[in-house]
């Protein structure tokens, strides 16, 4: 396929690499264009503008937040504005329903395709073509994002033809994770304070009863208290905390837990913890219990 990616961060670099790799012509764009400088070696070919990246079969996007994707979409030579008729946006952000449906409602009326495809894997697993892919769209649009789906993860989840459905998965997902990091942090606290190797404890809680990826994964970021360089910012872990409230709030749906962990990022903001990995959050349960 002749495709467009939009967004080289530490997720959309890997995924970029593996559809090149795939052996589709990949034009990549980004707002800071020397990110593009590896791709090109690899055989990409690098757009000057967001409209360059849109000449082809599909454009895919892989953008911070609800704003980034906003402008690169709605600008006057943005995503909308520059696609062909009959054409594919595929878009891989973690981003509100809300704009998820914007995004579709705009994309119909202009005669394209929109299909929501968040991933679920750190830039480890994106470097990999490890994501998992939750993708929702009309049946025609998700058989034309197969390939790109094929090329980027190990398993796409099909959920259904309303592409904000997808979206929500992606958001409850986060909201789960978040529990997690949360929970693990309480606990590793409370046995690190009994004098309990913190290291021994998260083996036999990843080799037993929590032996699932994200226990794995997050456990040994904790028991190491290794949140340098982060793979994913505390501030993208509040954001998706705010989306996933804000989603809650318009179905009426009440969520107390992602009440306080929407406090516990903030409090972990104000501490100066921005740039950390997400799971840094885990050191507020230590410093509230005393220890350092």
């Amino acid at each position: 396929m002749k495709l467009g990616f939009i967004g080289l961060g530490q997720m959309g670099v890997g995924m970029a690499a593996n559809l090149v790799k795939a052996g589709h012509a990949v034009t990549v764009y980004n707002r800071s264009a020397a990110k593009a400088g590896p791709l090109v070696a690899l055989g990409a070919d690098a757009a000057a503008t967001i409209a360059d990246a849109c000449r082809g079969d599909a454009v895919i996007t892989m953008l911070a937040d609800d704003p980034a994707l906003d402008h690169a979409s709605f600008d006057e030579n943005g995503i909308v504005a520059s696609l062909a008729p009959g054409a594919l946006h595929i878009s891989c952000s973690t981003i509100s329903v809300a704009l998820s449906g914007r995004l579709d409602d705009a994309h119909r009326a202009c005669g394209q395709h929109f299909v929501s495809a968040p991933v679920f894997g750190r830039p480890d697993a994106a470097a990999a073509a490890k994501l998992a892919v939750a993708a929702a769209g009309c049946a025609e649009a998700l058989d034309m994002a197969r390939p790109v789906f094929d090329a980027i993860g190990q398993k796409t989840f099909l959920f259904g033809d309303h592409a904000p459905a997808a979206n929500l998965v992606k958001l409850c997902g986060n909201f789960l994770i978040a529990n997690v990091i949360e929970a693990l942090g309480e606990a590793v606290a409370l046995a690190g304070k009994g004098g309990v190797d913190r290291h021994a404890f998260v083996d036999l809680l990843t080799s037993t009863l929590f032996s699932a990826p994200v226990y794995r994964t997050y456990g040994g970021l904790i028991a190491d208290r290794k949140f340098e360089p982060a793979g994913f910012a505390a501030t993208l872990g509040l954001k998706d905390v705010r989306l996933a409230l804000a989603a809650a709030e318009t179905l009426e749906v009440p969520m107390p837990i992602a009440s306080l962990l929407r406090d516990r990022f903030l409090a972990l903001l104000a501490q100066g913890g921005a740039q950390l990995d997400w799971s840094a959050i885990s050191t507020l349960a230590l410093k509230d219990s005393g220890q350092s």
